[in-house]
C-alpha cells in the first residue's frame, strides 16, 4: 500500500540534463545543482526533499558528472528505497543503487565475508524474539511477552549504538534511559542473547551493520575495493541515523567528502532506537565548507495545516526546536482543521467514521483519507467503526503489495496471457491494454463491481481493483503499450516494492506514516496519556511526542480532524482531556509552556464538539501577517484587515454598505457610537473575506465571542445575501 499522489504515473524522461531541472524551485534548483563537495538539505515536511534529491542524482549522471554506478543513496525504509529507484529510472538514472542501510550493508558482507573471515556467512534471522526468549530460560529469567518485547527493543538500543553487554547499565544511566528490567539483568540477557546467536550461527539485522563496519575497519584492502566501486553518497531521513549508521557511514566515505545529507530535526522520531539528529545538526561542525540548503516551501499541505504544523513547533523546547524550519504553503487556502470532543472512545471511531462515508459519497476517494493514531491497540476500534459503517480499509504495515497471494496470481495469469493471448478465449473480443486487463482478472475475482462488505473478500478485490487502475494510467501515458509491457512494469515495481493505490481508507500508527500523504487525515485519540504518551516522561521524551503528533498533521493536503475522548468506554468517567500539545492552538484554550518568540504562527480557530455545536475562540500568540503579501503586520488597521494598507482589496463594495447601514440601525438600537458595533476596518475585513459561517467570520480580528454571539447570525446572513432575523433584537 502507498498513499496516492497527485504527479503522473508514466511521466516522459527528460531529453536532457538540464530538462532534469525543469519544474523545480529555486532552492531545489539549487540542490539538484550542488554536485561538489559536503551538501546539507534542511527539507520540512511537504517541500520536495526526495524529489530534489533524485533530480540531483539524474542530472548529475545526465550531466556525465556522476556516473551511476558510483552512486549509492541510502535510506530507512524498502519503501522509500523502492520510491527513490522508481524516480530515478522515470528519470533516465534507473543505473544508480537506492538502498537502505541493512541493504546496502548485507549485500557487502556477503560478498566480502569469505574473503575477510571464510566460509559463508551465518544464517540472517527476521525476528529476534524466541532468541531472547531462549536466552532468558539460559539465564532464569521469567519474561512475560510484553517484557520479551521490551527486552528485545532494549538490545537492538545497545546495538546500535555500540553498546556491549558489559558497558550497557552505565550507557544506560548515562543517557537516562528507563530500562524494562534492572540494567544488570538487561546486561546479562544481552549477553546471553549473543552466546545463544553464535552457538547457533546466526546474525541479526543489527549484526548486519556491526560486521559490515568490523569488516572495514580491520580490513583497509575491503574498505578500499568498496571506496573504488562508490564514490558519491546521498543519505536520506538523516535525522534518524544511529550512531552505528553514522560509524559506517564514515568507514563508506573515507577522507572523502562527495556527500549529500537530507533531513529535518523536527521529524526525529524515533530516538527509541536509537536515532538522534546530532549528526544533522552537526554537520556545519564536522564539515565547516558545506553548502547548506533550506526547503522550506510547502507543496503538500494548505495553509491551514501549515499554520497549525508551524503554531506546534512555536512551542517547542530543545535542541531541535531550535533548528525548526517555519514551513510556507504553496497551496490555496482550504477549510481550518476540524476539532471534534467525544463522551468516549467507541464514539470518536464511530464518529470519525460516518465523516469518513460521507467524504466518500461526496467523491472523495478512499485511498486519499487516513485515520492515525499513536498506538496499534487503537487500531481495533476504528476497524470495527470502519467495517460497521461500510467503508473499505486497509491496514498500513499489512503485507506488502507485492507478496499478496492474489496479487502473485494475477501476476501470474497476467505473464501467461502476455505470452500465450492469441490462444486464449478472454482475450477474443477486446483490443485495448485495460480491457484486455481486466479480462484476465475477470478469471481472478475481479468483478466491475466491488463485494458488499468488508474483509478478506473485499481486500482481495482492492488489490485487483489496483492492477486495472494502474493499467489504466499507464495504457494511458503509453498508448502503444502491450500487455508484455505492463508485465515487465510490474516486474519493475515489485522488485523496487512501488505498489499502486489500493482503494481503500488507511488506518495506521503515527510512526508508520511518516513519508506518505492523504487528502485528509484524522488524527485520533489526541488526549493527555496517549499523546504524549504516558510513559513519556522526560523533557526530551515529551518533546519527541510533540514531533511525532507534528509528523501527523503533516501528513493531509487539505482535511485535517483532530479529536479525542472524554472516556476509555460509554459510561467511563470522563476524566480525560485534550492533549497539552494543544494549549493554544485549539479553540477555547490558552497557551500553557512552551516558547512564543520565533516560528511559525500558529493557532486554529474553528471546531465542532460532540454535540455539534460550534467553539469559537480566538487565540492570538504570534504577529498577524499580510494575507496577500505575507509580510508581519504591527498597525492595528492593517491587523484587523489582515493585510497592508498598499496591498490589493477585494472586497465587496456592495456588502461593505449593507452592513455599514445595518451597523447604523444596532447602534441607534443600543444607544452607542457606531463603532461600537463593529469598526470601518473590522467591517473591510468582513467584505474582503465574505465569511461562510461563525469559524471563519470570528477568524477576523474585532470579532470577539461576546460580539460574535450578538450579531454573528445578522452578519452571516448579510454576507450570504438575506435579511438579519429583525426579531432577534426586539428584546
Amino acid at each position: 500500500m502507498t498513499a496516492a499522489t497527485h504527479s503522473t504515473l508514466f511521466p516522459q524522461v527528460p531529453d536532457t540534463a538540464d530538462a532534469v531541472l525543469d519544474g523545480l524551485d529555486p532552492e531545489q534548483r539549487a540542490v539538484a545543482t550542488a554536485l561538489h563537495g559536503p551538501v546539507c538539505v534542511l527539507a520540512g515536511a511537504g517541500t520536495g526533499k526526495t524529489r530534489a534529491i533524485t533530480h540531483r542524482i539524474a542530472y548529475g549522471v545526465r550531466a556525465g558528472i556522476l556516473q551511476p554506478s558510483s552512486v549509492l543513496a541510502v535510506t530507512f525504509t524498502n519503501r522509500a528505497a523502492g520510491e527513490m529507484r522508481g524516480r530515478l529510472r522515470q528519470l533516465g538514472a534507473g543505473g544508480v543503487q537506492a538502498r537502505t542501510f541493512h541493504s546496502a550493508a548485507l549485500r557487502q558482507l556477503q560478498y566480502f565475508w569469505p574473503k575477510a573471515v571464510g566460509g559463508s556467512l551465518p544464517r540472517l534471522i527476521d525476528r529476534k524474539i524466541q532468541l531472547v526468549a531462549d536466552a532468558a530460560a539460559a539465564c532464569r529469567i521469567r519474561l512475560d511477552r510484553g517484557e520479551l518485547r521490551d527486552v528485545t527493543a532494549e538490545i537492538e538500543w545497545a546495538k546500535v549504538t555500540q553498546t556491549v553487554p558489559s558497558d550497557y547499565a552505565a550507557a544506560a544511566a548515562k543517557t537516562g534511559r528507563e530500562s524494562p528490567r534492572a540494567p544488570a539483568e538487561i546486561a546479562q540477557l544481552y549477553a546471553a542473547y549473543e552466546d545463544v546467536k553464535r552457538d547457533r550461527s546466526l546474525i541479526d539485522f543489527e549484526d548486519v551493520l556491526l560486521l559490515t563496519v568490523g569488516i572495514l575497519q580491520d580490513r583497509h584492502d575491503i574498505a578500499d575495493q568498496v571506496r573504488s566501486q562508490y564514490q558519491h553518497f546521498v543519505v536520506d531521513e538523516y535525522q534518524d541515523v544511529s550512531p552505528l549508521q553514522q560509524r559506517l557511514l564514515e568507514l563508506w566515505l573515507g577522507e572523502r567528502d562527495s556527500l549529500c545529507v537530507v533531513g529535518d530535526a523536527s521529524q526525529t522520531i524515533y530516538s527509541f532506537t536509537g536515532a538522534t539528529p546530532d549528526h544533522l545538526l552537526d554537520f556545519r561542525i564536522r564539515h565547516p565548507g558545506a553548502t547548506v540548503v533550506k526547503l522550506v516551501r510547502d507543496y503538500r499541505s494548505s495553509p491551514q495545516v501549515v499554520h497549525l504544523a508551524n503554531g506546534l513547533l512555536s512551542q517547542a523546547r530543545g535542541r531541535a526546536a531550535d533548528h525548526r524550519l517555519e514551513l510556507i504553503s504553496q497551496r490555496a487556502p482550504g477549510p481550518e482543521p476540524v476539532y471534534t470532543e467525544y463522551t468516549d472512545e467507541p464514539a470518536e471511531a464511530e464518529g470519525a467514521a460516518r465523516r469518513i462515508r460521507d467524504l466518500i459519497a461526496s467523491g472523495v476517494p478512499a485511498a486519499e483519507i487516513a485515520v492515525l493514531f499513536r498506538t496499534n491497540s487503537q487500531s481495533e476500534i476504528h476497524e470495527q467503526a470502519l467495517a460497521d459503517a461500510g467503508v473499505p480499509y486497509q491496514l498500513r504495515g499489512a503485507e506488502r503489495f507485492f507478496d499478496r497471494p492474489e496479487v502473485r496470481k494475477a501476476g501470474s495469469a497476467l505473464r501467461a496471457a502476455a505470452r500465450f493471448g492469441a490462444n486464449d478465449s478472454l482475450l477474443d473480443d477486446v483490443v485495448d491494454l485495460p480491457s484486455q486487463v481486466r479480462a484476465v482478472l475477470s478469471g481472478e475475482g475481479w468483478t466491475g463491481q466491488p463485494p458488499a462488505g468488508s474483509g478478506a473478500v473485499r481486500e482481495r478485490w482492492e488489490s485487483l481493483a489496483a492492477l486495472v487502475h494502474l493499467a489504466q494510467d499507464f495504457a494511458a501515458a503509453k498508448q502503444d503499450a502491450t500487455l508484455g509491457d505492463l508485465v515487465a512494469e510490474l516486474d519493475e515495481r515489485a522488485g523496487a516494492q512501488h505498489a499502486p493505490t489500493v482503494q481503500g481508507v488507511t488506518l495506521a500508527s503515527l510512526h508508520s506514516a511518516k513519508g506518505l500523504e492523504w487528502d485528509v487525515v484524522f488524527l485520533v485519540g489526541v488526549a493527555e496519556g496517549m499523546m504524549p504518551i504516558t510513559y513519556a516522561k522526560t523533557d526530551e521524551q515529551i518533546e519527541e511526542e510533540r514531533r511525532l503528533l507534528y509528523v501527523g498533521v503533516t501528513r493531509a493536503r487539505e482535511h485535517l480532524s483532530v479529536s479525542w475522548a472524554l472516556s476509555r468506554s460509554p459510561g467511563g468517567r470522563a476524566n480525560r482531556r485534550p492533549s497539552r500539545f494543544l494549549d493554544g492552538l485549539r479553540p477555547g484554550s490558552v497557551t500553557t509552556a512552551g516558547r512564543t518568540n520565533g516560528g511559525g504562527p500558529g493557532g486554529v480557530e474553528r471546531g465542532i464538539g460532540s454535540s455539534g455545536g460550534t467553539v469559537v475562540r480566538r487565540t492570538s500568540r504570534t504577529p498577524a501577517r499580510c494575507r496577500v503579501c505575507g509580510r508581519t503586520l504591527t498597525d492595528a488597521g492593517e491587523m484587523k484587515l489582515m493585510r497592508c494598507e498598499d496591498c490589493p482589496s477585494d472586497m465587496d463594495e456592495g456588502l461593505y454598505e449593507r452592513l455599514r447601514d445595518w451597523r447604523a440601525v444596532q447602534a441607534q438600537r443600543s444607544g452607542q457610537p457606531a463603532f461600537c458595533v463593529f469598526t470601518d476596518k473590522t467591517l473591510m475585513a468582513i467584505a474582503e473575506t465574505v465569511p461562510d459561517d461563525e469559524g471563519e467570520l470570528a477568524r477576523i480580528p474585532g470579532v470577539g465571542v461576546r460580539k460574535l454571539n450578538r450579531f454573528g447570525a445578522d452578519v452571516l446572513a448579510i454576507c450570504a445575501g438575506q435579511e438579519p432575523d429583525e426579531a432577534r433584537h426586539d428584546d
